[in-house]
């Protein structure tokens, strides 16, 4: 049995970055097909941030272009597909899939590996969803890094846990490119980047407020509390933004 995209499958391209149109419970589903097919499989949570640095980076904008999926995980997306007379129907975040994975391998028995972060948080966040979901299968958490070095340590602790899902918290590009390169030969089956998001669960990186979020406010959120990352910010909310409206406007001019 092979994994093949759903013909129905509604996707449209962002600046040259194909983003695919899926509610959460979708990509649950198509999870779930992916780890029924076999074989090695790459999720991509794509931002506002992804599409910009796939502009200059062909290995990145490739390696996106491969995923088996490429989920919505901005509310920019919305936005710029909205620009083009097309839809996204929903956000999939990196921590809303993280938790919703979490809530499904307690009901399905997937197995979950956690790699990435700085020391200790990825334990941390393992025991935050095993407090939130108790009966999911956390099988291993592991800091390490996509430097070559630590490869070996990575390989034997991804191959002693058998993991299903392993969830990359290396930040874009390198967690993406780390899945595409190591994946299959790490017997992955399903290898998602997550970005920040054991930071997130671990308490070192507050979310925006519920409000912020429904608004999509929560670059106005990251700028408070971080305003050293305003160059990111900038890039990812305005640099973005005007370069997604004029693809529309030439879209729409033919």
């Amino acid at each position: 049995m092979t994994f093949q995209r759903p013909a129905d499958l509604a996707s449209l391209e962002i600046l040259r970055v194909r983003v695919d149109d899926v509610t959460m419970d979708e990509t649950i589903e198509l999870i779930a097909a992916m780890l029924a097919a076999g074989g090695a499989h790459q999720i991509a949570t794509v931002n506002p941030e992804f599409v910009m640095a796939a502009q200059d980076n062909v290995a990145f904008r490739a390696t996106l272009a491969a995923s088996s999926l490429s989920v919505p995980d901005g509310t920019g997306l919305l936005h710029a597909a909205r620009w083009q007379g097309k839809q996204l129907r929903s956000k999939v975040t990196g921590i809303d899939l993280t938790e919703r994975l979490a809530a499904e391998s307690a009901l399905r028995g997937w197995k979950i590996f956690l790699l990435g972060a700085a020391d200790g948080v990825a334990a941390k966040a393992a025991a935050v969803l095993q407090q939130r979901y108790p009966n999911c299968q956390i099988v291993g958490t592991w800091a390490g890094s996509p430097r070559e070095l630590d490869q070996p340590a990575i390989a034997d602790e991804i191959r002693r846990s058998q993991p299903d899902i392993v969830l990359v918290a290396y930040g874009a590009p390198a967690q993406d490119l780390w899945i595409r390169r190591y994946g299959a030969e790490l017997g992955i089956k399903l290898g998602i980047g997550v970005g920040g998001t054991f930071d997130d669960l671990a308490g070192l990186r507050p979310r925006a407020p519920q409000w912020m979020r429904k608004f999509g406010l929560e670059w106005l959120w990251r700028l408070i509390r971080h305003p050293q990352r305003w160059r990111r910010i900038f890039t990812a909310v305005v640099l973005f933004g005007w370069a997604a409206w004029r693809e529309a406007q030439r879209i729409k001019r033919g």
